[in-house]
């Protein structure tokens, strides 16, 4: 570790950068190069995701690999390089160094391991966690919430727009998406920039930037994690054209005004309007991790219906459980075969039933009005009462208060 560490890695243990495949801010020296050069940064990790803008915003594109091998090209300084056979620098006699000259035998690795890692490391941590007898006992049962708090919050589940009622009439679309968007397009997990919405929203609460980590360790405070809503710069929303070309980043269209502003203020207007949403995509969304807030995130914002090519299974099980419809259009029927482009507003109709059809009702700009059946995605009987209570949550607090009071 310590070898590590004078070579200028960080070390990271007990968390999630593992899976999640980030571990925070960038060096600001190397950070002001990139932007100041308009450098093409790429990362290579030992995680096991590389989607569009998981690592870092600054990171054009990300390739996985074992953790030596990251090791090797972080000595190597680029991606360009022959891991194997190209030499990584020279010894202390000027000699050449490649990798397998550095490798070492199962049996050191077992050495290291047996050295390093010991049993005890984890009774200190985990024992103390769960032995009852040892902790000083809360005066309440219930959390005390502290209004300051970026990290834990208390959560807005039975107001706002998860209370009030889903009309799915006359609702604008927030967004127009291409095929292949991830939870990650969805709600980011990667480091918070000062000049982003969520960035902006910590220093306001006083958080110094060097503390402003990741999104995903903010999810506890949803003003931070509704913040980060749609907010990856690598997005493609097909209703932000500037100068008449798709602009790539969090951005948005607010309708009528026709304005292209950032996703977050875009979501603060329509939120201020109180004006029902809907998102219309392409084949494959929500593919990726099974990230819940990228479902809350969208219904926080008001989103009420998603009407997709197709939908990855766990995303669209996690919809339902937030009280946000799934539709799927049938065979054929695109956003591209329909030529929307986001100044239309949408209603669906129909009975909910399992996997029914229902009608997607298009209000043109123009006065015309377009028909389109498509097809419910509530696959199962439980799923219908799940999403009519307004989401898991609310449905089994209906549950829990019906037996209660029997």
């Amino acid at each position: 570790m310590t070898e590590l560490e004078k070579l200028g890695f960080g070390i990271v243990a007990y968390a999630c950068t593992t899976c999640n495949g980030m571990s925070g801010a960038l060096d600001p020296k190397i950070q002001k190069e990139i932007i100041d050069r308009d450098l093409y940064a790429t990362a290579v990790l030992s995680g096991n995701r590389n989607f569009d803008g998981r690592i870092h915003p600054y990171a054009k594109q990300a390739f996985l690999a074992s953790p030596p091998l990251v090791v090797a090209y972080a000595i190597a300084g680029t991606v360009r390089f022959d891991i194997e056979q190209d030499v990584l620098g020279t010894d202390q006699h000027g000699n050449p160094v490649t990798l397998k000259d550095l490798w070492p035998s199962d049996e050191e690795i077992d050495a290291i391991v047996a050295a390093s890692v010991k049993p005890e490391q984890f009774r200190q941590i985990y024992i103390p966690m769960f032995d009852l007898g040892t902790i000083e006992e809360a005066e309440s049962p219930l959390y005390d919430w502290r209004p300051t708090s970026t990290y834990i919050r208390r959560p807005p589940y039975w107001e706002g727009a998860l209370a009030g009622e889903r009309t799915l009439k006359s609702m604008r679309p927030l967004a127009i998406l291409p095929d292949n968007i991830t939870t990650d397009h969805l709600s980011p997990s990667n480091a918070i920039l000062l000049d982003s919405a969520a960035g902006e929203y910590l220093a306001k609460m006083g958080l110094p930037e060097e503390d402003f980590n990741s999104y995903a360790t903010h999810r506890g405070d949803h003003l931070t994690a509704q913040r980060a809503t749609f907010a990856n710069p690598q997005l493609v929303n097909e209703m932000a054209v500037v100068a008449g070309k798709v602009q790539k980043g969090s951005l948005a269209r607010v309708e009528p005004e026709g304005k292209v502003m950032r996703m977050w203020e875009a979501i603060e207007t329509y939120m201020n309007r109180k004006q029902n949403l809907i998102i219309v995509a392409g084949a494959d969304y929500g593919q990726g991790s099974s990230r819940d807030w990228a479902a809350k995130g969208v219904r926080l914002a008001g989103v009420e219906v998603i009407v997709a090519e197709g939908f990855e299974r766990i995303h669209r099980t996690n919809l339902v459980g937030m009280g946000v419809l799934p539709v799927e259009f049938k065979p054929g029927t695109t956003r591209l075969t329909l030529g929307l482009n986001g100044t239309e507003t949408y209603d669906i109709e129909g009975e909910l039933s399992p996997r029914c059809d229902l009608t997607l009702v298009i209000h043109h700009k123009n006065g015309e009005e377009t028909r389109v059946p498509v097809i419910c995605r509530l696959d199962t009987a439980a799923e219908v009462g799940v999403y009519q209570a307004g989401g898991v949550l609310q449905r089994f607090a209906q549950d829990f208060l019906a037996s209660t009071t029997a």
